[in-house]
């Protein structure tokens, strides 16, 4: 896994968090996208894979519930109109907002700024950076 580069995009309706590994190791949150439509966000995730040069993209999805179903559904299809030929991974994100909100408390305002989002991107790298040996 040394050199490799390896995001993490926790994809919601309105935005999508980001987070990237340049060295396998530590997970560090990016500014988030907004999302006005699927093919703006897909294009900007685009750009922003293609701008650190990412090997593997780990995208977070739910597990379990049918709700759960429609949502993962909505991901892979976005997921499909990415312009991206690196390695594209899903991971369960479960509880990965929760924890991101507990680890910002007292230290970010929990505005619809986006950072919760990364932050959860975060911690969906961290898990899969810890699964993967790195």
């Amino acid at each position: 896994m040394a050199n490799k580069k390896i995001a993490a995009a926790d994809i919601g309706l309105k935005r999508i968090g980001l987070a990237i590994s340049p060295d396998g190791t530590i997970a560090i949150p990016q500014n988030p996208i907004f999302r006005k439509n699927r093919n703006q966000a897909a294009a900007e995730l685009d750009g922003f894979l293609k701008e650190w040069g990412v090997d593997t993209l780990v995208v977070g999805v739910p597990e379990g519930g049918s709700s759960h179903e429609e949502m993962r559904k909505r991901i892979e299809h976005f997921v499909s109109l990415l312009d991206f030929d690196g390695e594209i991974e899903f991971m369960d994100e479960g509880f990965t907002s929760y924890e991101a909100k507990e680890a910002t408390k007292g230290v970010l305002k929990h505005k619809k700024d986006g950072r919760l989002d990364s932050i959860a991107a975060q911690k969906i790298l961290e898990r899969w950076l810890l699964k993967n040996g790195g």
